[in-house]
Formats: structure tokens, sequence, C-alpha cells
């Protein structure tokens, strides 16, 4: 429906705001923790098998390499193959992808765990579709067909020629004498490349709860992002006959949670959740791809369909919602059909207060939906999500709170706390132990975390200046993209640009700016590409005075790695380091950067 049809809202109100402020505060206060981030067990050491390749056949060798490249892209994931494809399209000749995993696919070679599905429509999800001439079997893809689209986009863009499989980076050095940069992995390979593209993903380092006794546990256990099918058995798509016998707790109650544990649920003979903030959980309504629609799809159909949605999650006008989905939805509730009354524009204090009222219908329904679904009222109670919709990414299942209705099934609420110890045989929560035979994190990923840390190794600039160092203070870039003092070096992912939430799409933006920087760089016969330390400090600045914008709005926020855990300061969690306009203001910025000559890029 074009949104301009849609009827102006009523401005009775059947809840009360301060009430509902009120609330939303103290549930936040009763989560604060003073160590924040560090409340997170470092996957390392003793816990290190937790990230053990279990998609791999074990032993694997390989002679090390010391040949040189034209570029190498460190990440296989939708980033790095964007990268590269958009690389590939110019003219570059040699192009190595380095991947710690057997294959590309990124987050998607890790996540295989049963019910694992983008939330974002797949149509607009998987990147390079029509380059590849594909489209998705169904509205919102499984894993499965994700990483056979990944490997698809290898394959059409020749990329599994020279990649480097099964391979971790353990140090980027810059030669300044030659140029290049050289590049020393775990395979003992100590090779060369003019540029490096790092796309490591913001979530590839698994994390685990710093739970007293968590290295006691006798029985079985896993990560998520490491599912362990030769226990329970089963595939993406559940069958999980290894379970009919276990007592099963999982840790965590995010978006991988959200879509296992009715997997878990179905099959576990006891299972119990352990939960310390119930996500949001909207309907999801998948259904396969109409033939006769994808029959009739233009060229540029994707380009369009993608920019639609990201314009109007950022809280832009289009005639017409092209995708029509639960985040759009949230967004027309989000802008009050888009902060107009009438033809009298709002201001912009009424229209964040009408956006604020939005927000709070929004999340009425949403618990609303909790009380539909969930029979026993104290689980009811428990799993409804008080905070504004995006302190936490929204999720999207119809199986999971049904899940709680299941005589085997036990929500075993935290009230905010975290569970309280981890024993041999099983979990504490409010001094009762619950006896498991297998526990499973869903605990997430690193995000506050140092750079170099998540992205494991160490980058030696001009000088030898660990990029470490660089970034002590914070992100310091130009655009996210690029550092002082780091030349031929380009950045992907969230760091120090923009979110939409479809991710791929703000690759796809990174993968034409890079593409576009090494090709002027090349036709200017220029030997390296840096910002000027005057280009950089103005873009942290840019990014500071801008990011203020929804601060008090994440310090309101229940605790996430949004907010860095609720340390909501102004340079805490992941909104903290962004452009604070958006996505659509950003993809402008940098397109008008490239237009008019790159201002602030020096080509040597």
């Amino acid at each position: 429906m074009p949104l301009d049809d849609a009827e102006p809202r009523s401005e009775t109100l059947d809840f009360d705001p301060d009430a509902l402020r009120a609330k939303y505060l103290a549930e936040r206060d009763r989560r604060l923790r003073p160590d924040a981030n560090d409340q997170y067990v470092e996957v390392a050491g003793d816990f290190s098998h937790y990230i053990d390749d279990p998609y791999v056949e074990p032993g694997f060798t390989r002679p090390p390499l010391t040949d040189e490249v034209d570029v190498l892209v460190i990440g296989g994931g939708f980033g790095g193959l964007l990268a590269a494809a958009r690389l590939r399209e110019a003219g570059v000749g040699r192009i190595r992808i380095v991947e710690k995993g057997g294959d590309f696919g990124g987050t998607w070679y890790w996540n295989r765990y049963p019910g694992a599905q983008c939330d974002i429509e797949s149509y607009i999800y998987l990147p390079l579709l029509e380059e590849t001439g594909y489209v998705p079997r169904e509205k919102y893809s499984y894993a499965a067909e994700i990483r056979e689209h990944s490997r698809r986009i290898g394959e059409h863009f020749d990329l599994y020629k020279d990649a480097c499989f099964q391979t971790e980076i353990r140090e980027l050095a810059w030669l300044e004498d030659e140029a290049r940069w050289l590049i020393t992995t775990n395979r003992d390979d100590r090779m060369k490349a003019r540029f490096v593209v790092m796309s490591n993903g913001p979530l590839n380092r698994p994390k685990l709860p710093g739970v007293p006794g968590i290295s006691t546990f006798k029985g079985h256990s896993f990560h998520t992002s490491r599912w362990d099918y030769g226990y329970t058995g089963g595939d993406n798509n559940g069958n999980l006959t290894g379970l009919v016998d276990k007592r099963v707790g999982i840790i965590g109650t995010g978006a991988t949670a959200i879509q296992s544990v009715p997997h878990l649920g179905r099959w576990a003979r006891q299972l119990y959740v352990f939960q310390r903030t119930p996500s949001s959980v909207d309907m999801r309504g998948n259904r396969p791809t109409d033939p006769e629609w994808a029959a009739g799809l233009e060229p540029g159909w994707q380009k369009r369909r993608m920019e639609n949605f990201n314009v109007l999650v950022s809280g832009g006008h289009q005639d017409e919602d092209l995708v029509s989905d639960g985040w759009t939805d949230i967004i027309r509730n989000l802008i009050s059909i888009a902060a107009v009354r009438g033809d009298k524009p709002m201001s912009p204090d009424e229209a964040m207060a009408a956006m604020e009222m939005a927000d709070f219908r929004k999340m009425n329904q949403i618990r609303s939906r909790v009380d539909q679904t969930v029979q026993e009222q104290a689980a009811a109670e428990a799993l409804k999500p008080w905070y504004r919709q995006f302190c936490k990414r929204p999720t999207f299942n119809d199986d999971y709170l049904p899940t709680f209705n299941r005589p085997n099934v036990t929500l075993v609420d935290t009230e905010g706390q975290g569970v309280d110890r981890i024993t041999e045989t099983g979990i504490v929560v409010n001094g009762v132990e619950y006896q498991l035979d297998c526990l499973i994190f869903a605990t997430g990923f690193e995000v506050g975390t140092a750079y170099t840390r998540r992205a494991g190794y160490e980058i030696h600039g001009r000088g030898g200046k660990p990029l470490s160092e660089h970034w002590a203070g914070g992100f310091r870039t130009l655009h996210g993209f690029m550092s002082a003092g780091f030349p031929n070096c380009f950045h992907m992912g969230v760091n120090h640009s923009t979110l939409t939430p479809n991710f791929p799409h703000l690759l796809k933006e990174q993968a034409a700016h890079i593409a576009h920087v090494i090709g002027e760089t090349e036709q200017r016969q220029g030997r390296t590409v840096e910002p000027t330390p005057e280009a950089e400090a103005e873009w942290v600045q840019t990014v500071r005075d801008t990011a203020r914008l929804n601060l008090e709005f994440r310090q309101a926020c229940t605790p996430g790695y949004y907010n860095g855990e609720g340390r909501a300061g102004a340079d805490d969690g992941l909104f903290a380091n962004l452009y604070g306009p958006g996505p659509v203001k950003f993809f402008e910025l940098i397109r008008s950067w490239r237009d008019g000559g790159m201002e602030g890029l020096e080509i040597r």
C-alpha cells in the first residue's frame, strides 16, 4: 500500500507514556553491570575449542606461499566476496581471499544451527543476485541456501583460483621500500600484496559469558556458531534425534536462540531456556517465491528494492513499500506517517515525540502477542520485552513463543541478572540447580572489544606503528575505510561509517567505494594511497559530533552491544562510532566525495 494512503493516527492514547518510560528505565537499571563488556570471556586458551571448525576434516596441510597478488582480501563472507567481485569487474588481475573457514560464506559458513535463516528479505539480503542470475527460493532464505549462494558468487567471479581456506592471518606489515604489504599466516605463508582489504566481519568472534564455574561443566557443550550435529543429530532443518533422551540448557535469548529454540524444544527430552533479557519477537510469515513475480523482474530490480528498503528503514519517504515486511512495518509505526499531520510538518521535537508514541504502540503490540500465544502466565510475563524497539535487534519468528507451551520446555528467567554459576552437572539460578546433559551457548559475538583482538592479528603500518596503537583512543579513519599511516589498506564493516538493518547493502556500497579508490590509484599510476592526518581528524570529529544525535536514546536502552552493554557514554557501543545522519546520507556523502575528486586522500 502506498504510504500516503495511510490514515492519520488518532492522538487518543490507550496507554500511559510516563508509566512505560518508568518501566523501561527500571528494567534497564536492574540489568546494568559495572563490568559491561568485561563480563564476557575471551574464547582463547582453555576455551579455544569453542571456535574449532567442525565442518572440515582435521589434518589439512599445504605448502607455504611466498608469492605476490594485486589485492589480498581478508574474509570470505559477503563483504570479501563483494569487494573481490567489484575488483574483478574493474579488471584487477590477481585477487586472493584468505578465509579461516573451509569455504566461502562468512557468518553463514559458521552459523549452521537448526533454523538459521536471514531475517532480512532474501531478495535484498543475498548480494549480486542479478549478476549471478539467481532468485532465492523463499522470502527468507535458510542458511544452506545462503552458503550455496556464497559459493555461486565465488565461482561466477573466479575467486576460488587464488583463495586460501583454513588459513588465519597472523600479521600485516607494511614494507616501505617495496610499497607492499607482507602477510604472514598460521600456514607459514609470507605473501605480499599491493593492496589489502580487511573484511573480517562485525560478528565473527564468539564470546562466552563470564559465569563462575564455566570451565567446570562435565557434560557436553558448544557455541551455536559451531553447532555440534555429531552430538545433536539432524541439520539446519532440525531433526535433532540425538537429543531425545537429553536434558538441554541454552544460555541466551537473542536472534540465534529465537531460531534454534523451537527445534531444541521439539526434540530434547527437557529444554531449559536461561533468559536475562527477552527479545522482541514479531511475526515472520515466510513464503515461497512466486515464479510469476520472479519471471517479471526487470533489470536493476535488486538495486531498486534495496534502496527502497533502506530509505524506509532510515525514516525516509517512498511512494511504495516494495519489501513490505516486519522491518518496514516497524518504521511505518515509528515515523508516525512520515512525521506529518496533514500538510503541517512537525518540528524535530514533535517528530521525536511522535516517534516515541509510535514506538510505544508497536511494543505494546509485541507484548500483546506474547499474551495471545504463551499459555502460562508467569512465562508470558517474563517473555515481554520492556524497552524501545531498536534498543536490541528485532526478531521475527512464528515458532519461538509457542515453544514455551510445550510440557518439556521451561523458561528460566533470571530477572535480568544472568545465571548465578555453572557446576559440573548443570546451572544454578536463584539457588536452584538445573541438571543438564548438554549446555549450549547462544551468547553472540564480541563487539565492544579491541578491533585487532576481534580480527585476530595486528597491522603494522608506516614505521612499524600498530593499528591497535593508532586506534587506542577509538577509531581514526577517513569515512571508515582507511587510516593515515596505513597505506593501501582498506576496512569494511561497521567501522566509523554507518549501519543499516540490511548489512549486505552497506557492504555493497563499501565494495564499490574501495574498487573505485583502487581503480583511481591505478589510473594515476600511484604506488600508495592513504588519507591525510587532517582529513582523518576531521572525519573523527564529524562522527563524534553526529553520533551524539542518538546518545540520549542509547543511554535509556536496556544493556546490549548497541550501547556498550549499558555503558552508553559518548564513545561506547556499536552506535557510538557511526555517522549520525544514517545510511542514506552516508552513501550520498561518499558518492559525492568520489565525484568531487576524493579530497583528503593522497595518491603518491
